[in-house]
């Protein structure tokens, strides 16, 4: 147990990019500069995030925090397999310990690190079990129950849940390892591959958002009737399209039918679909808050 003012380093790793920051309060973190380094091969990206842990200006941490890109064995710190060049095996806690010996070490997914964010100071504050889901260049999903993580056989990999594929669409899916699973046939990379160019060349009222719209609102309508959450919160660059939210929320009423009572799941579906509280600062403070949890408080 400690008095708070500990710091706590927070980073967040992503496929593309690894956003770190400090502070001792989620509010100091989400002020505070980003110092964001490209996410390559693993010696060069973490040479580079401990050169700015070396450098930052509050100290030496007492404790760092890791929302890592997937699939990971929490079990051990490292990241499972994963078709990212040189990333399969790769121990996140070993690489911090050796830099940092004395600090907390904590480690989650990157989102049920936003998941848990979101829970303690965003969009689903407090809510009994939320979910947070992030569309872009991949799709991941974090589950918080009762204020914790939710972690099983694994960890939550909604991304990769099989949905329905569209009749009007020839689309093969792109997933190495499941063709046409979620991530397969929504996430940014999928866009791209279908249409030719990427989502922010495409305008929005493009076919390409329609289609969206039906295999996201499919995968909402099964998070709907299988985790049954008080609300999703829904991220990513992809969301950053005008409507498709709007029109995101309008396939998931209609897919449920209406067989849960519950107006969230109807004409109040705009409080059960929604969009980050915490803006694209999710992801960051999640590590944070995983980090500051290592110490107790």
């Amino acid at each position: 147990m400690t008095d708070g003012n500990d710091v706590v380093a927070a980073i967040e790793a992503g496929g593309t990019k690894i956003v770190c920051a400090a502070g001792r309060t989620w509010q100091e973190v989400r002020a505070s500069p980003k110092h964001v380094v490209p996410t390559g091969s693993p010696h060069d990206t973490v040479a580079a995030v401990a050169a700015w842990l070396a450098g930052q200006p509050l100290g030496p941490p007492a404790a760092v925090g890791v929302a890592s890109f997937g699939p990971l064995d929490l079990s051990h710190g490292r990241i499972g397999p994963t078709p990212k060049p040189g990333w399969s095996g790769f121990d996140w806690r070993r690489a911090v310990k050796s830099h940092l010996p004395g600090a907390a070490f904590a480690m989650d997914t990157d989102t049920n690190g936003a998941a848990l964010a979101e829970w303690m100071w965003g969009a689903a504050r407090g809510l009994d079990v939320a979910v947070y889901v992030t569309v872009g260049t991949g799709i991941g999903g974090g589950v918080v129950i009762g204020g914790v993580p939710l972690h099983g056989l694994v960890h939550p990999e909604i991304g990769h849940m099989r949905i329905p594929h569209d009749r009007e669409d020839p689309f093969p899916g792109l997933c190495p390892f499941h063709g046409d699973c979620l991530e397969g046939m929504a996430s940014g990379p999928a866009v791209e591959a279908r249409w030719g160019r990427k989502g922010d060349q495409l305008e929005p009222g493009h076919p390409a958002w329609d289609l969206e719209s039906r295999y996201l609102g499919a995968a909402m309508a099964n998070l709907a009737v299988t985790l049954s959450p008080r609300a999703v919160v829904v991220g990513g660059g992809v969301m950053g399209v005008p409507g498709l939210l709007g029109a995101v929320r309008a396939r998931t009423r209609d897919l449920v039918a209406g067989y849960v009572d519950s107006d969230l799941l109807g004409d109040g579906i705009d409080r059960f679909l929604l969009p980050p509280g915490l803006g694209p600062d999710s992801g960051v403070l999640g590590a944070f808050a995983l980090g500051r949890r290592s110490l107790g408080v």
